[in-house]
């Protein structure tokens, strides 16, 4: 698969479930999920309070797409080569594509892993 870095530093943040969406929740990436447990923000980290629940330093991985719908194995193809080399990610999904965030410490290593896999990073 083409992936690509986006030049973008995120964090993932947790909110009360009954919380509203806070202004603060924008940037160039910006995916909130409201569920019965929590609302969840990942957003610019630079946007994020200081007093924040957050883990900051998340990095981007995209996948190039569109991918198909109907298309099967395309987070396991990412997914299972980083959990090997016990790389945590984080998996967002949107209509056309998907996105690996993360954690900056490993993100050169987790980088590395998918080259090694067969992927194209650039």
């Amino acid at each position: 698969m083409r992936l690509h870095i986006l030049p973008l530093r995120l964090a993932v943040c947790r909110l009360d479930p009954d919380a509203p969406i806070p202004s603060w929740a924008n940037g160039a990436f910006t995916s909130i999920t409201r569920t019965a447990d929590e609302l969840s923000i990942v957003c610019d980290e630079d946007s994020v309070p200081a007093d924040a629940r957050a883990v900051r330093g998340r990095r981007v991985i995209v996948i190039e797409g569109p991918i198909p719908f109907e298309e099967t194995g395309i987070a396991a193809a990412l997914l299972t080569p980083l959990a090997e080399a016990k790389i945590s990610v984080l998996l967002i999904s949107t209509y056309d594509t998907d996105y690996l965030l993360v954690q900056d410490e490993s993100f050169e290593r987790a980088c590395d892993v998918l080259r090694a896999a067969g992927h194209v990073v650039s």
